[in-house]
Formats: C-alpha cells, structure tokens, sequence
C-alpha cells in the first residue's frame, strides 16, 4: 500500500504558531534567558469499547495548550498554560524565567545541553493511510460489532470485548537558536477478547488477540493495509480458547524456549528499554519503576547476552509508537546500537544527558505527553535486530527443541527496581516435543534475570519473522507521565529457562 503524502492539518497550522514563539522567546531572553524553547502541543483522543457487541463506552478529549522552558545561569525553568494569546505567551515564558531564578540556588550541577542544528520551517508527518479521526464514530462501532459477533458466535464463548484507541498528536516547537518546527502523529490500538466461563467452578479463561498497537491509521484495523490478518485471527481465537480450558497444566523447571515476537516484545521493554534509559542508569530517575544495573561503568564490557544479540534504539522506524521526526528539545529522529554482539554499547539520551555520557549529540529521546508536563527522556523504539545472515523461520527454530514451549502473545509481568529479575505469562503455550508442536499448555510462566535470560539466547529468527510490537501506556516520571513505544524482534530459540506453574505459585 502507497501512503499518501499527508500534511499537518490545518487546524493545527491556523492556530497562532509562530505569534505564540515571538512572543515567548523574545520576552524569554529580554529577562535573561540564555536558552528558550516553546512547544504548543494538541493531542486528540478517542476511545471506543463494546462488550457482547454493545457500546460500553466511547470518549473524546482534547488537551490543547504551549509550554515555555528556559535557562537561567545553568538552571532549568518552565511554565505552561492553555490560552494561545501572544500576551499569554510572553507571560508564560517571564513566570519561566522567575521559576529558574527561585531554583538557582538548588542547583547542583548546571544544565548544557548538546548542540543540535537549527531546522527552520520543518514539518513532519507519521505514515499512515487513513485518519481514523476522519471515520464516522457509527461506522467504527460496527466494524467492532461485527468482530464482536464473529467471536460470540462461536460455541463455548460466553463474552466478547473490543476496543480501540485511537490518538492524534501534534506539536510546534521552537527555540532561540532558530528551530521552527511542526509535527502530526497517529497511532492507534484494536483489541478483541474472548472469555467462556465455567459457573459450576466459578472461573473463567480468556484469549485475546495479539495485533499490536501501531503508528498506522484506520486501515490497519479493517486490515485494507495487509498488516494484520484479522479474518483469520478471530476465526482460530474460539478453537484455541476451547483447547487452552483443557490444557494440562505445566511441570514446572528448565524448559527450552521459542518465544514468539507477540511476546517477546515486552521483555525486551521491561528488561532492556527501560534499563538502557541513561537517567536510570545513573540513578537520576528511580522513584517510578527504579534504576538500572546496567550503569555506565559498564559500558563497553557488560556482556547483556550472546553474540547473537543486537539491539538498536530508533526515533525512525515507520509505523513505530515512538518514531518522530523531531523530538521535544528539536533533535532530529535517529537510529543507533544499544547493545552490539551482546554487549552494552549506548544508551538512550536527551540533550541534557549526552554531555554527562561525553557524547556530542544527543540521540533525540526528549517527550512530554501534555503542554503542561516537562519534556523528560523519553524510550525510543527498542528492538531486537533479525539474523542478517538467514532467514530462520519460527518453524526452523521450533525444529531445533526436543521437549520446550513455544510461548505466543503477551499478558502480566514482573520486573524488579533494577530491571534484573523478571517473569512474565503470555496468551497461547504449545507444547513443543521432537521439533514439533503438541498441543496447548496453561499456567505458564517464565522467570529469570535479565543477562541470564540474554545470555541463553543461541539463535534469532530471519526478517521474515520479525513484528514491531509495543505498548501504549509506558509509565514514567513524577508526576507520571505516559508515552508510547514500539519493540520489533524475530522469534528466537532460548535455552533452559526456568518455568513456574502460575497457578501453583498462586496456591491453587
């Protein structure tokens, strides 16, 4: 499918941009200011949910409003508000420059922030066909209905929920150093769920689909871009939750892996996205989901994983939650390795912390999900390269296991403060027994610590394999802020991974 050349809609452009940047950076520097930036920012929302094929619920917000942050003598200062005045503006950025003045005397270590080019008059757009904001709200509910009632329809399905989420986002940045630059993104998440209870027992089980949320628009979900095979997918869900409530029950120890990407991409955000966040690293950020073993010490030393292992951080990637064409300080998108033949190699940086690591520029990982939050460093697109030598398939990889489980789609998750020891489920397990599979199991889990768990990978599939997964909702900062973010990888073969049985851990 050929994406269309699209533009920032006019909406956004009509609104007083470049007014609103005279008036805050002129008055920003006229008080003392040595670095200043603006950033207006809209972000649209639209949330639908149904349940057994009826609206549950459906929500629409708009935040709308600018933010101007300063530097004063090295000191950070910000202030933000929602009336778009030049007057407003130009208020906002001398109650900025009054905030680093009050917090000079707090400062410990003086803000520098790595140089960038300047990019006047820049515009930058996401890939994406169809603005869902442009589909009737009635026509997408009954294209959820009738998802809803290709499950309900089936025998031993009791309920069905669907939902989607859909947002648009766009941004003005511009600074004194002559930055001017506007943005539209738009990323959406569709997800249908099965569930058949048993009354007599009183439990329930479930099984839900595993297309991940995307930097696409409303075709992916009427799957007219061939991403996402929706027909077949809800087809197999009521067979694979029927033979999932007589699965046995797992043995719980040693197990060899093959892991699908629809899984594996939350480890690899839990275990490497946020513990290669260089401000975790260095203890700088810790009160939401902790720090990081993974310091600068050891940088260029720590062995994360096998050889096999490459990692990369990208603000580029097409279709990815976290891909930009600029971040929120003006760095423009950039793709670089995190971890190279197994070994820590980089980190995810904004222009305040590049000087800190003695990198000349920064990686571009600056966000702030509202005009009235600070843009703090932000995750990139985390993902794990394929082999670029073959193309293994999953079936190759599963060929390879004598007795082992072949783990498919994401669920709940653990990790500790440090990013190191972790578990996590997933929707579907199969049995995998002389390089075949054999039948579904249930009350997986798979535990282990990060290097451990890396360091037993022996083989990654081919690009054929390879999925850009992700997450809507990846909490940080106080006070929280939430971003998106996409992980691709292959499937890959891991060996002699510690398995729980769930339900045993749970006492049942």
């Amino acid at each position: 499918m050929t994406i269309p050349t699209r533009v920032v809609d006019e909406e956004f452009r009509a609104l007083p941009l470049a007014a609103l940047a005279d008036a805050a950076l002129s008055a920003a520097r006229a008080a003392g200011a040595t670095h200043a930036d603006l950033r207006v920012h809209r972000l649209v929302t639209q949330s639908i949910r149904l349940r057994d094929g009826r609206v549950e619920s459906i929500g629409n917000t708009t935040d709308l409003g600018f933010a101007v942050r300063v530097i004063v003598d090295g000191t950070w200062g910000f202030a933000s508000h929602a009336e778009l005045s030049p007057a407003t503006a130009a208020d906002v950025a001398r109650r900025a420059v009054q905030v680093a003045t009050a917090l000079r005397e707090l400062n410990r270590e003086r803000v520098e922030l790595a140089p960038e080019p300047a990019y006047p008059a820049a515009q930058w757009v996401s890939a994406y066909e169809i603005d869902p904001f442009s589909v009737p709200t009635p026509e997408k509910v009954a294209l959820l209905q009738d998802y809803s009632q290709r499950l309900s329809a089936a025998d031993g399905v009791d309920h069905v929920t669907a939902s989607v989420l859909q947002v648009k986002e766009q941004t003005y940045y511009a600074d004194t150093a002559g930055s001017s630059i506007t943005q539209q993104r738009v990323r959406l998440h569709p997800q249908f769920e099965a569930i058949t209870v048993d009354a007599a027992a009183g439990v329930f089980e479930t099984m839900r689909t595993v297309a991940a949320p995307a930097g696409r628009g409303w075709e992916y979900v009427t799957g007219a871009d061939g991403r996402w095979d929706w027909d077949d997918e809800l087809a197999r869900i009521p067979a694979w939750l029927a033979e999932k409530v007589k699965a046995p029950s797992v043995t719980a120890g040693p197990a060899d892996l093959v892991i699908d990407p629809t899984n594996l991409w939350l480890t690899i955000h839990e275990s490497i996205g946020h513990a290669t966040e260089y401000d975790r690293a260095i203890g700088y950020e810790s009160a939401y989901a902790g720090t990081s073993f993974a310091t600068p010490d050891q940088l260029g030393t720590l062995r994360y994983g096998t050889p096999v292992m490459h990692v990369t951080g990208d603000r580029t990637e097409q279709h990815g939650l976290a891909t930009v064409g600029y971040d929120d300080e003006g760095v423009a998108g950039q793709r670089w390795d995190l971890i190279r033949d197994g070994v820590l190699v980089g980190y995810q940086l904004d222009r305040v912390f590049a000087p800190r690591l003695g990198l000349a520029r920064s990686n571009g990982c600056s966000y702030a999900d509202s005009p009235h939050h600070v843009p703090i460093q932000r995750m990139a697109n985390v993902s794990l390269q394929p082999d670029p030598e073959r193309d293994t398939t999953t079936e190759d990889l599963i060929s390879r296991v004598d007795d082992g489980i072949y783990i498919v789609g994401d669920k709940s998750w653990s990790i500790d403060m440090q990013r190191y020891n972790f578990q996590f489920t997933g929707q579907r397990f199969f049995r995998i027994r002389n390089g075949r599979l054999a039948g579904q199991l249930r009350d997986v889990a798979y535990q282990a610590t990060t290097t451990d768990f890396w360091g037993a990978m022996e083989a990654v599939g081919g690009p054929s394999t390879w999925v850009l997964g992700g997450a809507f909702n990846c909490g940080k900062a106080q006070p929280g802020q939430v971003a998106s973010v996409s992980h691709g990888c292959p499937s890959v073969l891991v060996r002699g991974v510690d398995i729980l049985n769930t339900r045993a851990e749970a006492g049942q």
